[in-house]
């Protein structure tokens, strides 16, 4: 059920495309997006989970840039599978992209708001997008793996990146592009890794 358009849900659309304007990789897609609703995930458990995350790793001494609240995007083509992202959170054995880490330890989510999918956007498809906040912790900037033994979650770290996350020339494909603006999140205590990373919040959904 959406609430017919008010007030408080056309300011929660801007905020949402403020959001994604600011963080598209490239320029252009400012023109290339329309987006007609947002809403705003209410999930008290996420919240308080980020909150506790971030106490913990501040008490760890993580400095005030390593826990700093940043965007992150999931895509998906039908409401349902972002409506249960939202209740159940980003769990672990949810991606089929590994390069960066082993998809049963940790969770992908993408950095830029235009670039949510190997395959690009074509005219005329519509899809939702999650917004999530994401505190990165430690990032370790790793070499892609694309072999079937995966990398491991880094002991000490929150986060790992593809090592030419910041320099994405605009030529190489679009699928490279996609993999390498991943964020591989993960929680590891003891060995094991948690189903749902507490660092990765759901926000809106648009």
């Amino acid at each position: 059920g959406f609430h017919p358009e008010s007030e408080e849900s056309s300011s929660l659309l801007r905020t949402a495309v403020s959001v994604l304007h600011s963080s598209y990789l490239d320029s252009a897609s400012q023109d290339s997006f329309q987006y007609s609703q947002a809403v705003l995930v209410e999930n008290d458990a996420f919240r308080s989970e980020l909150k506790a995350f971030t106490e913990a790793k501040e008490a760890a001494g993580y400095s005030q840039e390593e826990l700093k609240e940043t965007f992150a995007f999931l895509l998906f083509d039908n409401e349902e599978e972002a409506k249960e992202v939202c209740q159940a959170g980003l769990r672990i054995n949810s991606s089929s992209i590994s390069m960066l880490g082993d998809p049963a330890k940790g969770v992908y989510i993408s950095k830029y708001a235009d670039c949510l999918h190997p395959r690009p956007w074509y005219h005329g498809k519509s899809g939702y997008i999650v917004i999530c906040k994401l505190i990165k912790g430690k990032v370790k900037v790793v070499s892609e793996n694309h072999t079937a033994s995966y990398t491991c979650p880094s002991p000490g770290y929150d986060c790992h990146v593809a090592v030419s996350g910041d320099n994405v020339p605009s030529k190489s494909s679009y699928c490279q592009a996609f993999e390498q603006s991943q964020y591989y999140v993960y929680e590891v205590s003891d060995g094991s890794a948690a189903e749902r990373p507490r660092q990765i919040c759901p926000y809106m959904v648009i």
